[in-house]
């Protein structure tokens, strides 16, 4: 760990040289990677300078302990160790979790897809929940939410919901809820007060710019047609919904939330642009071992990652095993506390992966 801190600490130096010579100065581009890179790494070169000089500071205490001291003296000096050490042992800990390697789409927006599962109406209204509950908490961060796209139910609830979500570090405090959710409840449409089980699946995905990935407008298919009510209704005169259809996936986009076709269109493609980044990153992830996935979680989504149970009145999280209550307050977005103990266990087997 120490030699690699050591090379950190020396690209920072070399950066900060290049930064200062004029032929680079006048070279925007080359100027603004450098200072990308160099903030990327300023905050572990901050705590390495800072880890060096608290294990100076010990050695050169424990050294005093040899010089003849009082009793007094010496209870004072065993304290300041005592404190170095501890000091030391945290900034181990956080050189580590520094360490581990930075998801480059943590700092992106995210796409993020909603779709009822199995339950019928109650499905759907749960799948309204959900993009209640994280659009409560987006805006908690002061992060912006835009709808895409929504296909309602006939009580109030949705089939399928897509959105954006605007914010720094969007991805990273999102990108662990793709899954399938699990909610255990008595529907509001169930006369007999049984409890019923029904599914909503998650999909988070990074935002993709137009530099991520590049489509080639002869693979796709754009059709334009009149927005359309969940009664089946147009909303508007002029036809502004467009449909997306990239030939060679199939996978289709349609949007038709804003009034202006153009807006409608970019949006399409900013959902697809982020779908296909995330087949390319699929497809990358496969090269890697079973065992590696499950390190840092990027499990099947068809797996059932947590559930909310009504008359308990608990969330439990199955793949780290945690249970919290308090659901009402859950879902009106109070998050961090889920989040932070994910986002805690997958870096903790990350750095036993890289201790292996």
């Amino acid at each position: 760990m120490l030699n690699q801190l050591e090379k950190i600490e020396k690209r920072f130096a070399e950066i900060d040289q290049q930064m200062a010579a004029p032929e680079v100065a006048s070279d925007i581009k080359r100027l603004q990677a450098l200072a990308q890179e160099r903030a990327s790494i300023a905050e572990v070169v901050a705590k390495y300078r800072e880890y060096k000089a608290t294990t100076k500071s010990l050695e050169e205490t424990r050294a005093m302990l040899g010089d003849g001291l009082d009793e007094e003296m010496t209870a004072l000096v065993k304290q300041e160790i005592a404190s170095l050490e501890s000091k030391l042992d945290n900034l181990r800990k956080e050189l580590k979790v520094a360490l581990i390697p930075r998801d480059p789409n943590d700092e992106k927006d995210i796409i993020m897809e909603i779709r009822a599962g199995v339950g019928g109406d109650e499905a759907a209204l749960f799948a309204a929940d959900l993009f209640r509950m994280y659009t409560r908490y987006a805006q908690s961060k002061g992060w912006k939410v835009d709808l895409i796209s929504a296909n309602q139910s006939g009580i109030g609830g949705f089939k399928e919901i897509i959105s954006e979500i605007k914010g720094k570090g969007a991805y990273s405090r999102f990108k662990y809820e793709s899954g399938v959710h699990r909610v255990q409840r008595v529907p509001i449409t169930e006369a007999s007060g049984r409890i019923h089980t029904s599914t909503a699946t998650v999909a988070v995905l990074p935002k993709a710019e137009e530099v991520d990935i590049s489509i080639n407008p002869d693979d796709l298919r754009i059709d334009i047609f009149h927005a359309g009510s969940a009664g089946g209704q147009n909303v508007n005169k002029v036809a502004t919904a467009v449909r997306i259809t990239h030939l060679p996936t199939g996978m289709v986009v349609t949007c038709q939330d804003e009034r202006s076709q153009l807006q409608n269109k970019l949006k399409a493609l900013s959902v697809l642009r982020s779908r296909i980044l995330d087949i390319e990153q699929r497809k990358q992830e496969e090269k890697i071992t079973q065992e590696r996935r499950a390190q840092v979680g990027t499990a099947d989504r068809a797996e059932k990652i947590r559930t909310y149970n009504f008359p308990q009145d608990r969330m439990t999280d199955h793949r780290i095993g945690l249970t919290l209550h308090n659901l009402p307050r859950i879902l009106e977005g109070e998050l961090d506390q889920l989040i932070d103990s994910i986002v805690t266990t997958f870096q903790s087997r990350q750095l036993a992966e890289m201790v292996a």
